[in-house]
């Protein structure tokens, strides 16, 4: 039988890290909220809350490695293409469908959104639908981002880019190649964040790892700083676990602690609200941003790993969270242009009016992912197992 014949199911899932990604994803949230009323990234409430992206990637290394690594005597490449497009791509879809539909309601932040031909607007809603990446002169909004419609859609252009090189190379790699990656890959983070530019690929010192969603040399440097290093310590770990796991330690991670979700969801709380160090873009708060991406996050994922849910309520919570993690990051943002048209055009309103629409925001991102995640994704994803993945055995 070939191996596209075999159909693979799902491995059990990791239920706390499922959880911590939806922490980080309502992070996101709320840093974008701030976001629009701040002067700076140095002055921004929620501080490092763009961070969840590097978090994110390292969670990316890690399930990937864990679900796929040990399948591949049963699996071709097309096999496994097909089953991370039918995880992620329904969403991908909606992400841009709902950014399209709400375009023309930020007119006042974004001027050129009201200018913009027919044609292009077609064009990139397609380029949108199918993760093409549109450059400058497609750029429909005005910031210069890979998709004009739902600006974190950059993020899974890169996601789609690391299951292509864990497919084609990593997957290859033994375990010390993927460590020397590794480092190197470890050397353009601090590059970035330590502000060395050895490379002269940028115009000034960052001291941050912000950006990676335009197509110009110095955000596509920043987008593969913030993929490679983060996504190949996941696929790192994933590969080490296995050969520590004992009876008693079912997991092999050589972390782990009572309440662990609740420990976990703290510290990422507290590493992505923490205010710029040394109040301005520096050493220091890059040196800070390279302590959380090199050291802190692939930390936090082996606690993750090594711990138990105990109790129904903190299962529950945790399964909710996994449930809207991906869809409240990838839907949220269409709505976060209509908060900043409305705070353009409402810039005297009292206090209290900014923070009911700010706290409206968040509702309805929460409504508008579940309800996508019950209502579409989920069935959507299990029609494309049942009539797509699934291969009918010979007879």
């Amino acid at each position: 039988m070939a191996k596209t014949d075999v159909y693979l199911a799902s491995k059990p899932r990791y239920e706390i890290l499922d959880g911590l990604r939806g922490v980080a994803a309502l992070m996101v949230v709320i840093f974008h909220l701030f976001e629009t009323y701040s002067k700076g990234p140095a002055f921004q409430i929620v501080n490092h809350g763009y961070l969840a992206v590097d978090f994110f990637f390292v969670l990316s290394g890690f399930v990937v490695g864990y679900a796929y690594d040990d399948r591949w005597d049963r699996m071709s490449t097309w096999g496994f293409f097909k089953r991370r497009l039918t995880r992620l791509h329904p969403m991908v879809i909606a992400g841009t469908l709902v950014g399209a539909a709400l375009f023309f309601f930020a007119g006042t932040a974004f001027p050129k959104t009201l200018q913009v031909e027919g044609w292009k607007f077609a064009l990139c809603l397609v380029m949108g639908l199918f993760v093409i990446p549109c450059g400058n002169g497609l750029d429909i909004r005005g910031w210069g981002e890979l998709n004009s419609f739902n600006g974190p859609q950059w993020t899974l252009t890169l996601e789609y880019i690391g299951n292509i090189l864990y497919a084609f190379i990593f997957r290859h790699l033994p375990k010390a190649a993927l460590a020397v990656l590794c480092v190197v890959c470890a050397f353009f983070t601090l590059d970035l964040t330590m502000g060395w530019n050895v490379f002269g690929l940028l115009e000034a010192p960052h001291y941050n790892v912000i950006g990676g969603w335009a197509l110009t040399p110095d955000q596509i440097y920043i987008a593969f700083t913030r993929l490679l290093y983060p996504f190949l310590c996941g696929l790192l770990i994933s590969r080490i676990l296995p050969a520590h796991r004992t009876e008693s330690n079912p997991s092999g991670s050589p972390i782990h602690l009572k309440g662990g979700f609740w420990w976990c969801s703290l510290v990422i709380i507290v590493l992505l609200a923490m205010p710029c160090i040394g109040g301005k873009q520096g050493v220091p708060d890059g040196l800070y941003q390279a302590l959380c991406i090199l050291v802190l996050f692939p930390l936090i994922v082996l606690t993750g790993a090594g711990s138990v849910t105990k109790g129904a309520r903190s299962t529950a919570v945790c399964r909710w969270l996994g449930h809207i993690s991906y869809p409240i990051y990838i839907t949220h943002y269409p709505l976060m242009y209509m908060q900043m048209n409305w705070v353009a055009e409402h810039q005297d309103a009292p206090l209290w009016q900014h923070v009911a629409v700010s706290a409206g925001i968040v509702l309805m991102s929460i409504i508008v992912a579940y309800g996508l995640f019950k209502a579409y994704d989920e069935p959507v994803r299990e029609w494309l197992k049942d009539h797509w993945l699934h291969r009918k055995k010979a007879a």
